[in-house]
């Protein structure tokens, strides 16, 4: 089975989807990596005791330590862009297909890394290192739950820097990431325009606007009206599991193309003989394809770090918070734009296109590529991300 876990939110594509397989690319297993700081104050004043995140990375560090590019993740994303961690895993990092020798993010030239954010969605997945909601609050010695601080993808990014200022990375070819990760991407050009080199956004846009802050609030609510949910209180009892799965499957849906649902399903059944019209029970194949997924993914999941990423990504505006043009203003580094021709969480129209115009009337340095153009939709800015190579191998070269 291949398992591609993605979007804003998470998808699982089960075996028999017809998927064009990319081109593996990483040789090698690779090593998951722990960062810890004593304390981390976020973007709005709060601070975060004994701090973890986890990272891996890809090719050598150069003498000069500036050939660093860093892979941002998204919402339901790791740091494992590439590789595997074992040999008999069943699948390697979600952006393998350019990252390795000879391919964009050629590990041959550069040295590549990835890390978990602050908050990450797989709280639970043994591979993941992260502090959030799920972590022990040293103070009290119980799990923070809601007291956590609201943390902002500023927040995600500071911590990063911190991460890199320990490896004595002080300059960075470029950062590159996918919808969560391409806030990141934007947000890093902002806060450190003098270290950033190149700036490489996928599937996102410069702010969440009015449409995207309300779908995510569709997204959270299945959490919220799950009674053992209990305000963000449970653990160490009965979990939201029931309303965590349906949250992932309305994202799920989202994060791809009707398109692509059409394509797979049509209205084929769930079984054979069990027609929806005879009875409650009986479902459409494509409702049990999203039971499922969801189901999968809500195992290595937690119900608040969800909910503390939906408030993440409703609170962006690149440049933390104030207008987009005054962060735009910031950028000093060429940019590079990759939108989904279907994307239906960040639609090119109204994202990228208006972050394009937005950046060539401030007179930056814009790259727009729509290379990306099959059916999946928010969803293409992973599976076939090999498909905006060429221009992403260019860009680098810049």
């Amino acid at each position: 089975m291949r398992k591609v876990v993605f979007g804003l939110g998470g998808i699982v594509l089960a075996a028999g989807m017809a998927l064009a397989a990319p081109a593996f690319a990483y040789d090698g297993t690779v090593e998951k990596k722990t960062f810890e700081m004593p304390s981390y104050t976020t973007a709005g004043g709060e601070t975060i005791k004994q701090v973890r995140v986890g990272w891996e990375a890809y090719g050598k560090l150069n003498e000069a330590k500036d050939n660093v590019i860093l892979v941002t993740h998204f919402f339901s994303g790791t740091s494992h862009a590439a590789g595997k961690y074992k040999a008999e895993d069943k699948a390697p990092g979600y952006w393998d297909s350019i990252i390795g020798s000879g391919k964009p993010l050629d590990t041959d030239k550069y040295y590549v890394i990835s890390s978990d954010t602050l908050v990450n969605l797989g709280a639970k997945d043994p591979n993941v290192v992260t502090t959030g909601p799920a972590s022990v609050n040293p103070d009290t010695g119980k799990p923070y739950g809601m007291s956590f601080p609201v943390v902002t993808i500023r927040d995600f990014v500071n911590v990063q820097k911190a991460l890199l200022d320990s490896l004595g990375v002080k300059s960075l070819h470029a950062v590159i990431g996918a919808s969560m990760g391409s806030l990141q991407a934007l947000e890093w050009g902002i806060a450190y325009p003098d270290m950033v080199k190149r700036v490489a956004a996928v599937i996102g846009g410069g702010e969440a606007n009015a449409f995207l802050i309300g779908w995510l609030n569709i997204w959270a609510a299945p959490i919220k009206l799950d009674p053992n949910w209990n305000n963000g209180d449970y653990y160490g009892k009965t979990e939201p599991v029931k309303g965590l799965a349906e949250a992932l499957k309305v994202v799920t849906l989202h994060a791809n193309s009707w398109k692509f649902y059409d394509a797979q399903f049509g209205r084929k059944l769930a079984e054979e003989g069990k027609d929806p019209r005879a009875a409650m029970a009986n479902q459409f194949a494509v409702e049990a394809f999203l039971d499922k997924a969801a189901a999968g993914r809500a195992a290595t999941s937690d119900a608040n770090h969800f909910l503390y990423l939906v408030k993440a990504n409703q609170t962006f505006v690149a440049g933390n918070g104030g207008s987009l043009d005054e962060g735009i203003a910031k950028i000093k580094a060429p940019v590079l734009l990759i939108p989904s021709a279907d994307d239906m969480v960040f639609p090119p129209e109204e994202a990228m296109r208006a972050l394009k115009d937005k950046l060539a009337k401030a007179g930056k340095d814009v790259t727009y590529t729509e290379a990306i153009t099959t059916n999946m939709g928010h969803l293409d800015g992973v599976v076939h991300i090999g498909k905006a190579g060429e221009e992403i191998t260019k860009f680098m070269a810049k």
